[in-house]
């Protein structure tokens, strides 16, 4: 599966990786899901920092775990966003939604 899941401190982070495209986002859909209604984590970082390919799927992958985390009061982060996802994103309007982390590839550095 392309995703691993850890817990610490009330955060769930995700990483994801490969390509998020409609046959794939289900399972990972699933994945985070069971955890989050497992563990209901205050904030759910979604590391997008494997991951080569996303298109609209990834989009419903992210705002359906931001419509799940807020009926709790959770919050939602996205880290690592490569600048061509990072793009789909910001059409998306994801910013509006979640805090977005680009990883800049020509400085090695987080940026917003």
């Amino acid at each position: 599966m392309p995703v691993k899941i850890n817990t610490n401190s009330g955060k769930t982070i995700a990483y994801l990786s490969g390509e998020i495209d409609h046959h794939n986002a289900w399972p990972l859909r699933e994945a985070i899901d069971n955890e989050l209604r497992r563990l209901r984590p205050g904030t759910l970082r979604m590391d997008f920092g494997g991951v080569s390919f996303m298109d609209s799927s990834g989009v419903g992958l992210v705002m359906g775990r931001y419509k799940t985390l807020s009926a709790y009061g959770g919050r939602l982060e996205l880290m690592n966003v490569p600048a061509q996802i990072y793009k789909v994103m910001k059409l998306s309007g994801i910013e509006k939604i979640a805090k977005i982390y680009r990883k800049d590839v020509n400085k090695g550095e987080d940026n917003q």
